[in-house]
């Protein structure tokens, strides 16, 4: 099967990027691919076994048709302007056209110097890389948007970081890149005709729907805030933390991207600061929805030149609605109740309230729930807590829920273990991954792959069981 790479950023959108090839890295090797991805995108299995070198895979080659570019934006980081960013390390190479219509953005991470690198030196190390791969891998396994990792290279280029570390590309797909700070750019540029152009191109190829209604940018922002909502819902269902949850990381499609200094949440702790590099808190993990509005807050400031400002309000009064729904519906999955009754909020606060007392495992508490026998007072749960009559007593409020609900025990298990995974991707299995593929050994990375794939099945080993003690000190900054 031939592949078909289309340009159509490329050829819509002229002064929106740079045009240039990657650099390749010194001996570069191919040490994993996706192949489950690399299937469903047809992708035929010569092309992760290159000849020589590492082929695309190491932008040491182009695919026919590919065209490869730097995108330009900007961005607010940590609440202050920023200025002009842009793709400092990544080239789009081009966006795959499928049969059945979809269309992916084949992005190439530490691919060298562009236009916008400023002072960096375009480059990645394996030890991110690798951490992308599997955060995104990981997100995509639990149900929740995010741009996907097709490849993974490593090489003998030094790249100075804290210390001198492997550079490393990856292969990063996506149905788009756009970010807010696509729309920051040129808003700031003061040119509100091209920030135009941006919606009307957004609309054409990702809102078709809406292209012929008379109010389609106000309906499009409405779905911009939405998705972004759901996406933040899904984020703390989970307990995921982003850490860097900047304007120009911000996916108009409401992806999960740009996997930096990210972090599950070990213990409960509702003020979680998942990012070393994040002195003030800005983007701790109580604050990531109300990080998200302000993000929403500054796309609508750019959206302003052609789009009342009272509808952009009326939409971003929206989101808490948005969020608050999404995240209701997953936090009663998450608890086995079927139906919304008065009341509910309180048993998950109170819930809460003895988790962050205790520093209660976030992932481990909900799974052991999920065992929960509506007749029974006894809980394995229950040996979790210092706080014996706390629990008991919130235990016998959450039974005598559940007993309304009159759902069997065995159909709301099952629903529950979906809904509250067995494992996540702990900092500390990412690091123990990270520390053996440093030393030539991929097998654990391989091996924590394939078990974050399938992150709702029952497990005996340590994927499930709670960090070490040195797993809960890491710290992850923003070079991570």
């Amino acid at each position: 099967m031939t592949l078909s790479f289309t340009h159509h950023w490329r050829d819509e959108l002229p002064g929106f990027y740079s045009e240039l090839s990657p650099t390749p890295l010194a001996n570069a090797r191919l040490i994993w691919h996706n192949a489950p991805l690399a299937e469903s995108l047809a992708l035929p299995a010569s092309l992760f076994a290159p000849e020589k070198g590492a082929g695309v895979w190491g932008g040491e080659a182009l695919l026919p048709g590919m065209l490869p570019l730097a995108q330009v934006y900007s961005g607010h980081q940590f609440g202050v302007w920023a200025g002009q960013l842009g793709d400092g390390r990544g080239i789009l190479l081009g966006e795959q056209q499928l049969a059945d219509g979809r269309r992916y953005d084949w992005h190439l991470k530490g691919a060298g110097l562009t236009p916008y690198s400023r002072m960096g030196d375009g480059r990645a190390v394996l030890r991110s890389t690798l951490r992308e791969s599997l955060a995104s891998e990981a997100m995509f396994a639990l149900g929740i948007p995010t741009t996907r990792a097709l490849s993974v290279v490593t090489s003998d280029t030094p790249v100075y970081r804290e210390t001198v570390e492997q550079g490393a590309m990856l292969m990063r797909l996506a149905e788009s890149h756009l970010r807010f700070g696509h729309f920051e750019h040129f808003y700031y540029r003061r040119e509100p005709q091209k920030v135009q152009q941006l919606a009307d191109y957004a609309i054409r190829h990702h809102w078709p729907v809406l292209q012929q209604e008379a109010d389609k940018y106000v309906l499009w922002f409405r779905d911009v805030v939405t998705k972004t909502a759901q996406m933040i819902a899904r984020w703390q269902a989970v307990g995921f933390c982003h850490g860097v949850m900047n304007t120009d990381n911000m996916s108009l499609l409401g992806l999960t991207m740009d996997y930096g200094p990210f972090g599950f949440l070990d213990d409960y702790q509702p003020d979680f600061v998942c990012n070393h590099s994040d002195h003030q808190g800005r983007y701790s993990f109580d604050n990531q929805p109300a990080a998200a509005l302000w993000n929403l807050q500054r796309l609508a400031q750019s959206l302003s030149p052609f789009i009342p400002v009272d509808a952009l309000n009326d939409a971003l009064d929206g989101y808490q609605e948005a969020l608050l729904v999404e995240y209701g519906k997953l936090m009663r999955r998450k608890l086995g109740l079927f139906s919304e009754q008065k009341g509910d909020n309180e048993l998950l606060n109170a819930l809460f309230s003895l988790m962050a007392s205790e520093r209660s495992d976030y992932t481990r508490t909900f799974r052991m729930l999920s065992e929960t026998e509506q007749n029974s007072a006894a809980s394995p749960l229950r040996d979790e807590f210092i706080d014996r009559a706390g629990f008991d007593a919130w235990f016998s409020g959450y039974r005598a829920r559940l007993q309304q609900e009159q759902v069997d025990d065995a159909t709301r298990q099952q629903s529950m273990k979906q809904a509250n995974p067995a494992m996540v991707l702990r900092n500390w299995l990412a690091q123990r991954a990270i520390e053996q593929a440093e030393r030539g050994d991929y097998a654990e990375f391989e091996r924590l792959h394939e078990a974050l794939r399938d992150p709702f099945a029952d497990r005996d080993d340590d994927y499930a069981s709670r960090p070490p003690e040195w797993g809960k000190r890491l710290e992850v900054s923003c070079s991570s």
